[in-house]
């Protein structure tokens, strides 16, 4: 296993880098933590067990994710994970979160665009894959020099993952998510600018009422909510990659009308501020 008991975590930055599959963050927990997600995670999101047990609430379902177990998580599918606290074994993770600029023709090549639970067998170590890129990224200074091999290193797991895993759940993409896969595209695209649910449902050529019920319906929360996590999630990684940039700049990058907006949206969502969020991850 992986000689490390500490927790570790390696992000790169997507958005500058055009790579057919891309790495946006991969590490290790030495005690996972829990998670809400009721509108997803914006990439792909694979998961993995390496000592204790954890549970993964989807879909209304409670599904367990014992040691070689492992789930990949198509982009904005909402979910939950925990462990059992009254458990003395604690729940140790793999993780990885992907995206890239084919990201979807190659999993629709390898059928695999979809979410869904794999166990380990004799032909596949889930964590050999995982450590060999955890491996290549300690031994290098800055990750993105080495981005081509992790990226290769990627591709060959999930070629493996689809020969040799065995998939025990195959989990559909909900139809609700289909329906809204084009807005939520563009979203991606547009959220530094300054656009509301107005513009969005124009966009999306329904109603204000009715694009609320699609996006309550996929993600359980507003349009307009779903707008400011995709501001959030970029905030928080130009706050890790940026050091430099003021938090005025970051507001202005990611489309918030000012700092004290800002860092009172992003306080009320991650329970500290941005200032202390980038120490954090110094």
């Amino acid at each position: 296993m992986f000689p490390m008991k500490e927790k570790k975590r390696f992000t790169l930055s997507v958005s500058e880098n055009p790579l057919p599959l891309f790495i946006e963050s991969i590490g290790y927990n030495p005690q996972e933590l829990d998670f809400q997600r009721p509108e997803g995670y914006p990439y792909y999101h694979w998961l993995q067990t390496v000592n204790g047990e954890g549970w993964i609430e989807l879909q209304d379902q409670t599904f367990s994710l014992p040691v070689g177990k492992g789930i990949l998580l198509t982009p904005y599918t909402p979910h939950a994970y925990y462990s059992d606290h009254r458990d003395s074994i604690r729940w140790e993770t793999y993780y990885i979160t992907f995206t890239g600029a084919a990201i979807d023709p190659i999993l629709n090549a390898l059928d695999m665009n979809y979410s869904a639970f794999y166990e380990e067998t004799d032909r596949l170590s889930f964590t050999d894959h995982v450590e060999k890129m955890l491996n290549k990224l300690e031994e290098n200074t800055d990750p993105h020099l080495i981005a081509h091999e992790i990226s290769a290193l990627l591709y060959q797991f999930l070629v493996y993952l689809k020969k040799y895993g065995q998939m025990n759940d195959r989990l559909s993409i909900l139809q609700s998510y289909e329906k809204i896969r084009s807005i939520v595209e563009w979203l991606e695209q547009v959220y530094p600018e300054d656009i509301g649910l107005l513009e969005i449902s124009e966009k999306a050529q329904v109603s204000p009422q009715h694009l609320n019920s699609m996006f309550h319906d996929t993600f359980g929360i507003s349009p307009y909510s779903f707008l400011v996590q995709l501001r959030i999630r970029e905030a928080k990684r130009i706050l890790i990659t940026n050091p430099e940039l003021s938090l005025n700049k970051i507001a202005n990058k990611v489309g918030f009308n000012g700092v004290s907006h800002f860092v009172t949206t992003f306080k009320k969502r991650e329970g500290i501020t941005p200032s202390t969020y980038r120490n954090l991850h110094q």
